[in-house]
């Protein structure tokens, strides 16, 4: 955590005397919570995406999200760190790690990544520093933390979840979701901040927000058809190994698994990035205009310069190459980025996951979330992504739900359910099933150097 609500207090009294005298205004009424900094939060605590730019600006009003958490009766303790500026300033980051908060540890090992962006509400959950958390996510920064911590994490359909007050990177690909240690607080989240918003033109044409609590069945997956990505199970290691084993095991809970579906590894690379890099542009100055108008800081061009200005504690880990290239970037009427958009959507939707799901007739799709265990921390190398299937839903807007699998070498590793747009209640409750099937959880050991094999490093 790296700032603490000075609402906090009267929330959690406030929460007892109405729980006290019955009145119970939601799933999650008295519930500790963390949130991801990069939502706006008007409590006296700054929003600040990890960096010295925004640090102390306190924003001028509530997201949209956090307003549902209030209203519904949450205890909001405060916020989280996260990868800076959510993983989008430079392309040798190190997930976790923010000028403002620092390096966020991994509580299974401390020397190993918590992946990212959403690093520190993973953590928070999984450390038991709170119930739950919020994170957003662009291209797995609510999926990719969780399953390296051992946690659940959804990421909703893009437009589920209002994104009001969420530091942009991507109108095409961003979104809130919740980060819980288990699946009923998941979907009790969910149904709280999924819904319309009309400061969020998205979410007017998404569904009813559901009870997704309701939803829930420990029967789930009897009869339903679930495809096997297994370009995404490494071959010849022991995370690939123990994920068909756990992948296998969906047919005793009365699922039918189909192993012939064919969705390749992207190879959008640097088309998907430059969609990002396009809409990063148009959408910080909009969010700072709306949410910091006070803070000195006004385009994406003096987020640089204050960078410049103070290399020693912004750029002594890692530069801003990101930026650079994006500050390069025309406009959304740019063809270059139209195509790209194009391209990147037909790929994931028509002839990728909406292919795969509508040719097979399957309910959901599944595959390791990550294709490795955590890696250790290195700011001389950076991250060291391996085959990641977060990537598809991102692209399409599709929900994604990881679930913890267990440990390899003693490091969480977690299970990915994938499904059309909307399936947020089927995928949850395909989650539901296979969490009560086994200790599948890994509990923090907080150990400062691990045993586990560095397969990442290992694949370089």
């Amino acid at each position: 955590m790296i700032g603490t609500s000075p609402l906090a207090r009267g929330e959690a009294e406030q929460a007892d005397r109405d729980l006290d005298g019955g009145l119970i205004r939601s799933p999650i009424h008295g519930r500790t919570l963390a949130i991801k900094d990069n939502i706006a939060a008007a409590d006296g605590t700054a929003t600040t995406a990890g960096s010295l730019a925004l640090a102390g600006i306190v924003p001028t009003r509530d997201a949209t999200v956090v307003e549902k958490l209030r209203s519904a009766g949450a205890v909001i303790v405060g916020k989280a760190n996260l990868s800076e500026w959510a993983n989008i300033r430079a392309s040798d980051s190190v997930s976790g790690w923010s000028a403002v908060g620092g390096q966020t540890l991994n509580p299974h090992a401390l020397d190993r990544s918590p992946c990212g962006s959403s690093s520190g509400s993973a953590v928070a959950v999984a450390a038991e520093i709170v119930d739950m958390a919020i994170g957003t996510e662009t291209n797995g920064s609510i999926t990719s933390p969780a399953a390296f911590t051992s946690v659940v994490g959804l990421k909703p359909t893009v437009g589920l979840v209002s994104r009001d007050g969420v530091v942009p990177i991507s109108h095409t690909q961003d979104t809130a979701g919740p980060i819980t240690r288990n699946v009923t607080d998941a979907a009790a989240l969910l149904s709280v901040i999924a819904g319309p918003d009309r400061r969020d033109d998205v979410t007017l044409g998404a569904p009813a927000a559901e009870d997704y609590v309701a939803a829930l069945d420990r029967n789930a997956l009897k009869g339903a058809r679930i495809g096997v990505a297994t370009e995404f199970f490494t071959k010849g290691d022991p995370v690939g190994q123990h994920m068909r084993k756990v992948v296998d095991g969906l047919k005793s809970l009365g699922a039918t698994l189909d192993y012939s579906i064919k969705l390749p590894v992207p190879q959008w690379g640097t088309r998907a990035q430059s969609i990002l890099l396009h809409e990063l542009k148009d959408g910080i100055p909009k969010w700072l205009q709306r949410f910091a108008p006070h803070a000195g800081i006004a385009s994406l061009d003096d987020i640089i310069a204050f960078n410049e200005a103070h290399p020693e504690e912004e750029l002594h880990l890692f530069g801003q190459d990101m930026f650079l290239r994006t500050r390069a970037m025309g406009g959304l009427e740019a063809h270059s980025y139209r195509r790209a958009l194009a391209y990147c959507q037909r790929v994931s939707r028509r002839d990728g996951l909406d292919r795969a799901l509508g040719e097979h007739r399957l309910d959901a799709i599944v595959a390791p979330t990550r294709s490795e265990t955590p890696w250790l921390i290195d700011y001389a190398g950076g991250d060291r992504y391996r085959l990641a299937f977060p990537g598809y839903a991102a692209v399409a807007g599709y929900p994604h739900l990881t679930v913890p699998a267990g440990t390899v070498y003693g490091l969480p590793v977690g299970l990915s359910f994938v499904g059309p747009a909307w399936s947020e209640a089927k995928l949850l409750s395909y989650g539901y099933a296979f969490e009560q099937s086994g200790e599948w959880q890994a509990k923090p050991t907080y150990v400062e150097r691990s045993n586990g094999i560095d397969f990442a490093r290992q694949s370089r």
